[in-house]
């Protein structure tokens, strides 16, 4: 009589044993939906962080651009402006030179009248007409040298502009790299802010999936 009681509790626990096992399976092969919503939402979760993650990275990435823009764009127009006051100078030489060489013009025309007249008056080896000849020379050396003067701030004056242009074209190239860049930023920031409220959401979804599913083991 022992030894059937044994053997009756022996099937028994082994029964129980088995049919604990199989619920432990069946849970473990077939997810409630609430496990599925759970693994679900750490798997948006983990997707948010990451995505949060590379908005952010990229939004650094273009402020350092914007950084690097704004310190070109400076350069440029700094650039720029001393290019216009060369400009400006070279303009007010080349109206000194034009002037001098204007007045240089003068004085010849005015030294070849007189030699003409002492020439015509002494005679061509007389003191005056020498010192008129020598007065000639000295004004076309001085015209000749304004000419040069004048050539030189030609030459300078269209570099500086060609280098003010040049300057103009980087700040406009600087002014569109630098507005691409914000618009990035800008652009970035939004992905940001979207990313953050996915990721409140995601984890809210988590902690009432988890509710939900407390709520479904309880007896």
């Amino acid at each position: 009589m022992h030894a059937k009681k044994l053997f009756a509790r022996s099937v028994f626990a082994l029964a129980l044993g088995s049919t604990l096992a199989l619920g432990s399976y069946a849970q473990t092969a077939d997810p409630t939906p609430q496990q599925q919503d759970i693994h679900q939402d750490k798997k948006d979760i983990r997707q948010d962080q990451r995505d949060l993650h590379q908005d952010r990275v990229e939004r650094n990435r273009d402020q350092r651009d914007i950084h690097h823009e704004k310190a070109d764009l400076a350069k440029d127009r700094a650039d720029r402006n001393a290019d216009q006051r060369d400009i400006n100078h070279d303009r007010r030489d080349l109206n000194k030179d034009r002037t001098d060489r204007n007045a240089d013009q003068r004085d010849i025309n005015r030294d070849k009248a007189q030699l003409a007249k002492d020439d015509a008056k002494y005679g061509d080896d007389s003191a005056q007409a020498n010192a008129d000849r020598k007065d000639l020379h000295q004004d076309r050396v001085d015209r000749n040298k304004d000419q040069r003067d004048i050539n030189h701030d030609r030459a300078e004056l269209n570099k500086d502009r060609a280098d003010r242009n040049a300057d103009q074209r980087d700040i406009n190239h600087d002014l569109g790299d630098l507005n691409k860049d914000r618009a990035d930023r800008n652009r970035d920031r939004r992905d940001i802010n979207k990313d953050k409220k996915d990721l409140h959401k995601d984890r809210k979804d988590l902690r009432q999936d988890r509710k939900a599913a407390a709520a479904g083991k309880r007896p």
